[in-house]
Order: structure tokens, then C-alpha cells, then sequence
């Protein structure tokens, strides 16, 4: 029983892991829920001496979904069912306001439901202040969207995404609440290249504060988790906007901790989790065409206190994808991707050591402020869903050729 105990305890430890690190076991679409672009010079409409109340802009979305998948549950318990899940929600309110001459500041209200994640709690997605001093340097503070990859920052815009879900193997939707912002501060920019384009960068530092009951893993009368920290993440990202129009390649690096006390069986229990992530970026966006590719390695290692009931470890993941949409239509755009996701680059072949996922999504842009999406994927290999959303079964017993299918639609304004 004893035995039982901890190893159940080490894989709680683990499963916050790989919920927060994924350790093994348009132009209106920018101002619908984005802050990170640059701030609007404000002088002039000043001078014509309005109030903060007229220059407030205020966008917000409604975003309600279903999913249905096949042989195995995938984000939600129950989504392989007769009936599927209509888990699969999300709403979101922002503000943003001109404060002064440079300075600007902005918030959003999100909430969501998905599977055993947000349970409709309304939560403030990020808020910041943000002063532009010049073209190549502006400064942020608050919680602040991270710079990571090509698409994070507009994870939670879906008029500004053509498929329903984003690669997985590099944006897993289940991690947003922890990977999307950092509180913290951000320095930024645009280099002007002479002949060859424009560098834009991003520093940023801080941590990022959890929520237990919004971790979405499953616990057991023998585990207990007393806290869950972040002493300190921080990273960067550098975008070259190449001189052939609309190509635009570069690297993100992000540094983090993440620091666990529980008691297992009694036993108290410390683990650490430092991580370094690492992506290469590329894309090619020009009139109705986008091309996107992205390859990166996310190495986390477990540092535990008592290696007999946590095992240390230090562990590789590889992930990356291909994808390529086109608007036949103003109405209509399809999209295709595959991705690929390998929890250990050291060990490959079981089912629960791999998948590969390729998709085809189908965007209906019904009008400006309404959008459906029709989604399908086919998946080969279980490391992309996960045990408490199977009631339990380990990967390594679920079905190795799956598939899913979801639907949603969003009204923005």
C-alpha cells in the first residue's frame, strides 16, 4: 500500500509538471483582444481636447464550442461520447485607453471552460501599462502577454487564428492560463535594418502566479499539495521582418521554475522543475496565403527531495509543426497543419511516447463581427492527450489511432 501511495503521490508531481511544462507522463483581429501591438499616438486627439471616456476602445468575444473525438477522450472527460463535450468555451472583455501622450494602458476579463480547466471563473487575463518612448524602445508593466513562438500572444483572439485549435505540440491549449502572460515588465521595439528589413525584440522578466484549483489534475486522499510557485521566469524573442514581404523568421527563449511542496503519504516532499524552451520561428503571410513552421525543444528537469517517492529526472521534449492556409474566398479559408510531439527525444517508439496530429480546419467568416470553424484531425500516438481526462487509463493502454472533431463559433466586436 505504501508503495502504491508514493507512486501515485510521484505521478501528482509529475502531472502539475506537465500541465504547466509538458513534462512526459486580421486588423480587427488585433483590436478584438490583442494589447501588444503599438501603442496609438494620443497627441493629437488630446489637442482636440476629448475626454479619457471618448478614447476608451472596449472590444470582446463570445466564443461557445463542441468537440467530439473518437476512441479516446481528448481535453474533456467524456468528449468520446455519444453526445461529445460542450466543454469547450471561452469569453473574453477588454479595454484598452490612451492615458497619456506615449502612454497607454489596457486589461481584459477572460473565462472559459475546458474539461477540468476554468469552470467559468472570470479571471483578469492581462493588464498592463505601456509606454512608447520611441519606435525602437517601449516599456510594459502588469501581465503582460510572452512573446513566445509566433502565435501566443493571440492565442486568445480566435478571429485572429485560422484553425480552431493551434498546433499542440507547441501551443497546448490546457497550459494557457500559465503560458500566456507573465506579471512582470517587458522591454520592446523595432530596429529599422537598412536594406534588409526590420528587427523587432522583446525582453521580458517576472513570474507567474498559479492557482491550485485551476490546475485542472486530478489528487488523491494520500497527496496533498500545499503550494505551487514560480520564483522567477524571463526570456526573450527576436522577429526579423525580412525584406521580402511578408516573411518574417527569428528565435524564442524563455527560463523558468517551477517549484512544488506536497506531502506524500505523510511524507513531506520538495521538487523543483527548472526549465529551458527554446523555438525557431518562421513565416510567410502575403495576400491570401500563409505559410508557418515551427521547431522547438523543451528541456525540463525534476529535482526532487526524496528520490524515493519523486525520481529525479531530466528530460528533452521535441515539437514542431507545418502549416498552410489559404483564403479561396472573403468568406472561406481553409487550412491544413501537421504537428508533432515527442515527450522524450530519447524515447520514441511507444504509442504514449509520440503523436502525430494532422488537421483541417475550415473558417466561415459569416460576417464582420461572426465566424464558424469546422475542425477534424487524425492522430497517431496518445503523448498529446492525457490520464484525467481518460478516467485514469494510462497512455500506454489507449487507443494508438484516434481522432477528433470540433466545431465553434465566435461573435466579436
Amino acid at each position: 500500500m505504501q508503495t502504491h501511495t508514493r507512486a501515485f503521490g510521484c505521478r501528482i508531481v509529475i502531472a502539475v509538471a506537465a500541465v504547466f511544462l509538458g513534462v512526459p507522463s486580421p486588423a480587427s483581429a488585433a483590436e478584438a483582444g490583442a494589447p501588444e501591438g503599438d501603442p496609438e499616438d494620443s497627441s493629437s486627439t488630446a489637442e482636440q481636447g476629448e475626454g479619457l471616456t471618448d478614447l476608451l476602445d472596449v472590444h470582446g468575444f463570445v466564443s461557445p464550442g463542441w468537440m467530439k473525438s473518437f476512441r479516446n477522450d481528448y481535453l474533456a472527460k467524456g468528449s468520446s461520447s455519444a453526445r461529445g463535450s460542450f466543454e469547450f468555451t471561452e469569453a473574453g472583455l477588454n479595454f484598452t485607453l490612451p492615458v497619456a501622450d506615449r502612454l497607454r494602458a489596457g486589461l481584459q476579463l477572460f473565462a472559459r471552460d475546458l474539461g477540468p480547466v476554468g469552470s467559468y471563473t472570470a479571471r483578469f487575463d492581462w493588464f498592463y501599462l505601456d509606454y512608447r518612448w520611441a519606435d525602437w524602445l517601449g516599456l510594459r508593466a502588469g501581465r503582460t502577454k510572452i512573446p513566445f513562438g509566433l502565435y501566443n500572444e493571440v492565442s486568445d483572439v480566435d478571429v485572429a487564428l485560422q484553425p480552431i485549435l493551434l498546433p499542440q505540440s507547441i501551443y497546448p491549449l490546457r497550459n494557457r492560463d500559465f503560458l500566456l502572460a507573465q506579471t512582470g515588465g517587458e522591454l520592446y521595439g523595432d530596429v529599422p535594418l537598412p536594406k534588409v528589413g526590420t528587427l523587432e525584440y522583446r525582453l521580458y522578466g517576472g513570474t507567474i502566479f498559479l492557482d491550485l484549483n485551476e490546475l485542472g489534475v486530478a489528487r488523491s486522499p494520500a497527496t496533498e499539495i500545499f503550494a505551487v510557485d514560480v520564483p522567477y521566469l524571463w526570456g526573450g524573442r527576436l522577429l526579423w521582418q525580412t525584406p521580402l514581404e511578408g516573411l518574417r523568421v527569428g528565435p524564442s527563449l524563455l527560463w523558468t521554475r517551477l517549484d512544488l511542496d506536497a506531502a506524500i503519504g505523510g511524507a513531506p516532499v520538495r521538487a523543483r522543475l527548472p526549465a529551458f524552451i527554446w523555438i525557431v520561428s518562421a513565416e510567410y503571410a502575403a495576400g491570401d496565403l500563409t505559410l508557418a513552421a515551427e521547431y522547438s525543444r523543451w528541456r525540463v528537469k525534476l529535482e526532487s527531495s526524496d528520490p524515493a517517492l519523486v525520481p529525479s529526472s531530466d528530460t528533452t521534449s521535441e515539437r514542431y509543426y507545418a502549416l498552410a492556409a489559404y483564403r479561396l474566398a472573403g468568406w472561406f479559408q481553409p487550412c491544413i497543419y501537421y504537428a508533432g510531439t515527442f515527450p522524450d527525444v530519447s524515447r520514441r517508439r511507444p504509442r504514449e511516447a509520440h503523436q502525430h496530429d494532422f488537421a483541417l480546419s475550415l473558417r466561415f467568416d459569416l460576417n464582420e463581427h461572426w465566424l464558424a470553424k469546422l475542425e477534424g484531425h487524425y492522430m497517431n500516438g496518445t503523448a498529446g492527450t492525457t490520464s484525467d481526462v481518460n478516467d485514469g487509463v494510462a497512455l500506454s493502454e489507449l487507443a494508438n489511432d484516434w481522432g477528433v472533431i470540433l466545431v465553434k463559433t465566435t461573435v466579436y466586436f
